[in-house]
């Protein structure tokens, strides 16, 4: 059975088997409250490779950050030690709705699924400046997120982007 993002679903496992687990759950990192721990959704490593051969075969990052052409604009935020309510204001500025369900790609083994606000929230858990590249995206591939190893979030869109103003200080809770 070829996975698709119709059944992408079906290759959610548990939290226990997800290979980068320790991000939510060791205290020496990040400890989720169960209510969040709930909500994310880890993927088998068929449904990873799935993601990652998709954000291939559509050559999203043939050229750094995103291939070119590919994004109508692009823009970014440096991650600098304090800058982590910065980076959350940015994020939500993207206008995303809070429920929109976003793929998360590490690699060819290590992908999850999470709603945007949790991504907001946890940034910093889900992505470790300097040692990881996170591409996150939805099936429209209208848009898309490069976390990169070299400290920089890259945000690149094709709809008609106005960075939402409205931001406030947000609990992100639930």
């Amino acid at each position: 059975m070829n996975i698709d993002f119709d059944n992408i679903y079906d290759h959610i496992i548990p939290i226990n088997d997800f290979g980068l687990k320790w991000r939510f759950t060791e205290e020496q990192y990040d400890i989720l409250p169960d209510q969040h721990i709930d909500q994310l959704k880890p993927l088998d490593k068929e449904a990873a490779k799935f993601l990652l051969d998709y954000i291939t075969i559509n050559d999203l990052h043939k050229d750094q950050p995103f291939k070119k052409d590919f994004f109508r604009t692009i823009n970014y935020i440096s991650i600098l030690e304090g800058n982590e309510k910065e980076i959350k204001k940015w994020l939500y500025q993207r206008g995303l709705p809070f429920d929109k369900t976003v793929f998360l790609s590490w690699n060819q083994t290590d992908a999850i699924i999470v709603p945007w606000k949790l991504l907001i929230k946890y940034f910093d858990s889900f992505f470790y400046s300097g040692s990881d590249d996170l591409t996150i995206i939805d099936e429209s591939l209208n848009w898309a997120l490069l976390f990169s190893h070299w400290d920089v979030i890259f945000y690149g869109t094709n709809n008609e982007f106005k960075s939402n103003q409205a931001f406030t200080d947000f609990d992100y809770i639930d």
